[in-house]
Order: C-alpha cells, then sequence, then structure tokens
C-alpha cells in the first residue's frame, strides 16, 4: 500500500490517541492499556481492508472522481456529475481527492476513517453527558464506536461516507443536551447538508424547542448552514435552486422498491403480494402517525423530559423512522447503529437494544459485501421492531427521574 496513505492513517491514529489523552483518560495504568490496546488495533484492523474494492466503488465513486479530475476540480464542482446523487458537500472531499496521485481508493477510506473518530469523539462526549461524566464508560464509547462493525465495514471495507452525516448528527445530539444549542443546529445542517439522512434526527429538534434546550433564535441556523455548504458549489457554477432542490430531485434515484436489504417494516411482509405504490403510502402515513404519536405523548410529559429521556426519544426516531419508511437501503439505520451503542455503554441494563440494532444492520450490510442473505431480512425486522419496544420501555421509565435540562 502507498506508504504516505500508511503515514495518513497513522495520524488518524495518533488522533484519536490525543483526543483521549486531551479528554483526560490516560490517568490509570487500566485505562492506559485498553486505549493503547484496542484503539491501535482497530486502526491495524482498517488498514488490512483499504485495499478491497466494491461495486459501489468501481462502478460510481470512483467516476465521479474521475469526472473531477478531467473537468477540474473547480470546474468540475460546477457541473452536475452524471449519476451522482450526493450532495455537494461531498463532493468537496472527492474534488480534494482527485488532485493527488495516492490511490483513490485510499483517500475515499481514509476520509471516511477521520470521520470514524470524529463519530468516536462525538459518542464520547455525548456519553459523557447521560452517564455523568463517567471515564470509563467514555473511554468505551469511544473504543467501541471504532470497533462496532457497521462503522468498520461502511468506510474501510465498502468506501462509504455515511459515518460523515451521523458523526454530524451524533455531535448535534450531545452539543443541544450539552448547552451548546447554536452549535447543535449548526451541526444537525452540516448532517443534513451531507445527506438526506440526517433528517431521521430532525423530528427530536421539536423536542429541544419544547424543553428550551433550543430556541427560536437558533433557528434560521438551519437555512443559513445549509446554503453555506452548497454556496462553493454555486460560485462554480452549479445553480442555486438546482442544489435546493437536489433531494426531491433526487428521490427517483432511490429506487421504486419497498426494500432494499434494509431491517425495516417491510422486512416483514411478503412484498410479491402487494401494490408497491399503495404499500409505500401506507409507509409514509405510519412514519406520520409513529412521529406524531411521539410529539403528543412529549407535549403531554414535556415537564419531565430530562436529558436521559430525550436521548431516548433520539433513539426512538433514529430507528422509528426509517423502520416505518419504504424504499430504505441496507445503512439507513447507521445512526441508530451509534445512538444504540451510546444506550448500551451509559445504561447497560439496556445493552441488548445495541445488539439487536446491530444485528438488523449487519444482516443488510452482509447481504450487499456478499450477495446473498445470511438469514432471511425479516429476523432483522424483527430485532429492530424489538429494540423500538425497548427504547420505548427506557424513554417511558426516564419520565419518572429527576429532571435534568441546559446549563444555566
Amino acid at each position: 500500500m502507498n506508504y504516505r496513505a500508511t503515514i495518513l492513517l497513522y495520524g488518524e491514529l495518533l488522533l484519536a490517541l490525543y483526543l483521549l489523552w486531551r479528554e483526560g483518560l490516560f490517568r490509570t495504568r487500566a485505562q492506559q492499556a485498553v486505549i493503547l490496546l484496542l484503539v491501535p488495533l482497530a486502526f491495524a484492523l482498517r488498514y488490512c481492508l483499504l485495499t478491497y474494492e466494491t461495486l459501489d466503488y468501481q462502478d460510481w465513486i470512483r467516476v465521479w472522481i474521475q469526472a473531477l479530475r478531467d473537468n477540474g476540480p473547480w470546474k468540475g464542482l460546477g457541473q452536475e456529475i452524471w449519476s451522482c446523487n450526493y450532495n455537494v458537500p461531498y463532493l468537496y472531499f472527492l474534488s480534494l481527492i482527485s488532485l493527488s496521485d495516492i490511490r483513490d481508493l485510499l483517500l475515499v477510506k481514509l476520509l471516511s476513517i477521520f470521520f470514524d473518530v470524529v463519530m468516536a469523539w462525538a459518542a464520547m462526549k455525548l456519553t459523557g453527558v447521560l452517564s455523568g461524566g463517567d471515564p470509563v464508560k467514555k473511554i468505551f464509547s469511544f473504543v467501541l464506536v471504532l470497533w462496532l462493525p457497521s462503522v468498520v465495514l461502511n468506510g474501510a471495507l465498502w468506501g462509504q461516507c455515511d459515518v460523515i452525516y451521523a458523526a454530524f448528527a451524533v455531535m448535534a445530539v450531545w452539543l443541544a443536551l450539552d448547552g451548546h444549542p447554536a452549535l447543535s443546529v449548526v451541526s444537525i445542517a452540516l448532517s443534513v447538508s451531507f445527506k438526506l439522512q440526517g433528517v431521521f434526527l430532525l423530528p427530536v429538534y421539536f423536542l429541544f424547542l419544547l424543553t428550551g434546550r433550543i430556541q427560536w433564535k437558533h433557528v434560521p441556523l438551519f437555512p443559513v448552514t445549509y446554503i453555506l455548504s452548497i454556496l462553493p458549489a454555486v460560485f462554480a457554477g452549479r445553480g442555486l435552486w438546482e442544489l435546493l432542490t437536489l433531494y426531491i430531485r433526487n428521490t427517483s434515484t432511490i429506487g421504486d422498491g419497498l426494500n432494499y436489504n434494509s431491517s425495516s417494516i417491510y422486512s416483514l411482509l411478503d412484498l410479491s403480494t402487494l401494490s408497491s405504490a399503495a404499500a409505500a403510502r401506507v409507509g409514509f402515513v405510519l412514519a406520520f402517525f409513529f412521529c406524531s404519536g411521539l410529539f403528543v405523548w412529549f407535549l403531554l410529559r414535556f415537564r419531565d423530559m430530562n436529558d436521559r429521556a430525550i436521548f431516548g426519544a433520539c433513539l426512538l426516531f433514529a430507528i422509528g423512522v426509517p423502520f416505518c419508511l419504504p424504499h430504505m437501503h441496507d445503512r439507513y439505520f447507521f445512526i441508530a447503529d451509534i445512538l444504540s451503542l451510546v444506550l448500551a455503554v451509559s445504561f447497560p441494563k439496556f445493552a441488548l437494544t445495541a445488539l439487536g440494532v446491530s444485528f438488523g444492520s449487519l444482516l443488510g450490510y452482509y447481504a450487499y459485501l456478499k450477495m446473498q442473505f445470511l438469514l432471511p431480512m425479516r429476523y432483522g425486522g424483527m430485532a429492530m421492531l424489538a429494540c423500538l419496544v425497548l427504547t420505548l420501555v427506557f424513554t417511558a421509565t426516564s419520565l419518572d427521574r429527576p429532571k435534568s435540562g441546559p446549563p444555566a
């Protein structure tokens, strides 16, 4: 493998260790042993996967980078790239990659691994808020994110970028609960600007507003941040309205199948007996009533909405929205993977939730990466449904606990 790519990976390892040191988590020999053993091993595992190519990389990502290289990185950003349905913030990174003579595959994966570290840091900070700053739980949250199978497979093996939008989404939850409302809104806007699936967490901002963790004056930061994220491409030649409506126009690229290796409710049904259009409409209605039901419940109990309950609500939306919606793909439970792990570390009694969510996600990953099913996807759907029930129990029991709110 290219020695410069190896140096970059080593730099990302050093960044992970620095963040843990900066957090004050190297204080005891036990902490040092856990960190210095498990974190480097997580990066060694990634090193072994870097040269693996999937069809997604061969058919799409490599083509986009070459288009940017052929047209010039700046001019390329000003043109719509054939077959590319990603928003332009990710293309900024691909544009920079096109300038390098290091193998594109390695840089694409190193970008995702960098955000693996950012994700681990955000999960650690969120765990700190939920656990009262418990150093052991913070360490294990950081380390386990790096070892979470869906995180390792998504970036280091598959070369996908879901970790970018998910990292900003998890960071947004932490910032809101830790008393940084403006930064939270900016972070969730960045999440959505990288990938539409960031909207799975947007409903929880109703609760942040309801409980005063976010104020209405912060709301305009969302569209401002989103517009700023696409302006470089506008200056390069893309139309502003074209980019503002990109997600709407790209809904047709998701596909009209009810389920794409996802552990959604459609994995529990015999799709051959259903009308795709009618069943899809039912899914949208179900998602609407799921969110509306939660909103009514939380509105009635908003005075009891402490940090723990709001975190439970975040996980409910992260699991429930993609579970109900049609056309979901194998990677769309990525935020749920991370938040369920934070739940397991912060509140070990609910560790089964993380296992169930990871199981449901990995069935979809296996189906794509191996081009065959390990188990019928309905088992993943049943696991997700069980995890949804467990999270409802967690949230309901959290409402009875002492309140905690934004710092004064």
